[in-house]
């Protein structure tokens, strides 16, 4: 349940006191229907957005117990507890994860509504929650941003690096607009804009023994010390079968949850990484690294996409920075693809 906390402003004494536990039972369909017409279910949605009491505030320029109070009351007519807090950390009960996910279908329109109305008046404001893997992230995203903020100054972005599970996560849940992350089929509910097949290999020193090497397979780069991905980067789940066949001759390996740690691996030369190239592209394009990819047969290659929801109608701004986008890859040579 949501109470206040130590930063919240003091209750004044002439107020009634709030329930500290919810009703037993929800009130009426039509007193509930009341309820969710009133700024209460506006304050929910933010506060689950944010999961903060004092960021929901800031975000609604209100005062961290209107948030408290707004809250409180709408567990109450509901009869049950929306969040959950752990010391300091606050989280969403299932009755919010339910409730959340029905109440952001309906502020949807209401915000794209707005967002139309600002385009009337050519005020072009907005905002587009981006989620993207972190190779994405170390690479042509920045650019992509920048070159979009230049012309569009006015419009919010709201960037999350997240793992490519967690990009489709956000985007079904209308968390996010937009997602970059690697696939290997399209799953249900999502749209692929733009596929790119890009090649697996390793990057390493131009210094290291392996870059004189001209066909390279993971057996022969076992042979000396290597960084993967964990698990819960996609690129694991591609070479994994590859690692096992080799598990007997191999060197201990590095296993990292970051791609910019596989990088910075590479760099100091002691390592080869296993990975596209997209996360390590401005190092190869300086000359620091090289990318080799590999030749095993069987090996498949890593795809891209540029997603959004199927069967939904983007609103103003992340429709503008949709179209941007395809456009950017359109025009760009993505390293290692084929």
């Amino acid at each position: 349940m949501v109470e206040p906390s130590d930063n919240d402003e003091a209750p004044d004494a002439n107020r009634p006191a709030i329930q500290v536990r919810p009703r037993e039972h929800a009130l009426s369909p039509a007193l509930l229907a009341r309820v969710f017409h009133q700024p209460s279910l506006v304050y929910f949605n933010a506060v689950a957005e944010h999961l903060s009491i004092r960021e929901a505030a800031r975000r609604l320029n209100v005062a961290s117990s209107a948030v408290t109070r707004q809250v409180a009351g709408l567990e109450d007519a509901l009869g049950m507890e929306l969040f959950q807090r752990d010391g300091r950390r606050l989280t969403l009960a299932p009755a919010g994860e339910i409730l959340y996910r029905h109440s952001r279908r309906l502020i949807a329109p209401l915000e794209a509504a707005v967002s139309e109305l600002d385009m009337l008046r050519g005020l072009k404001m907005g905002s587009i929650h981006i989620a993207t893997v972190e190779s994405v992230g170390l690479s042509f995203l920045p650019q992509l941003i920048a070159d979009f903020g230049r012309r569009y100054p006015r419009l919010h972005l709201d960037v999350s690096v997240v793992s490519s599970a967690d990009v489709i996560a956000r985007l079904l849940d209308e968390r996010a607009d937009i997602g970059f992350g690697f696939i290997t089929d399209a799953p249900r509910g999502i749209d692929v804009a733009v596929r790119r097949d890009v090649r697996i290999g390793v990057v390493m020193r131009p210094d290291h023994p392996l870059a004189a090497v001209p066909d390279l397979t993971l057996a022969g780069c076992l042979v000396h010390h290597i960084a993967v991905a964990k698990p819960e980067i996609s690129i694991r789940d591609v070479i994994e079968p590859f690692l096992q066949r080799s598990a007997a001759m191999r060197l201990p390996l590095v296993e990292v949850d970051s791609i910019r740690m596989l990088v910075e691996l590479a760099l100091i030369g002691d390592h080869v990484s296993v990975m596209t190239p997209i996360g390590a592209q401005n190092e190869i394009r300086g000359g620091a690294l090289l990318f080799r990819p590999l030749k095993d047969s069987g090996l498949p290659t890593n795809r891209f996409g540029l997603m959004v929801r199927a069967g939904g109608t983007l609103q103003f701004a992340p429709a503008v920075f949709y179209e941007h986008a395809k456009r950017h890859f359109e025009a760009i040579e993505l390293p290692g693809a084929i």
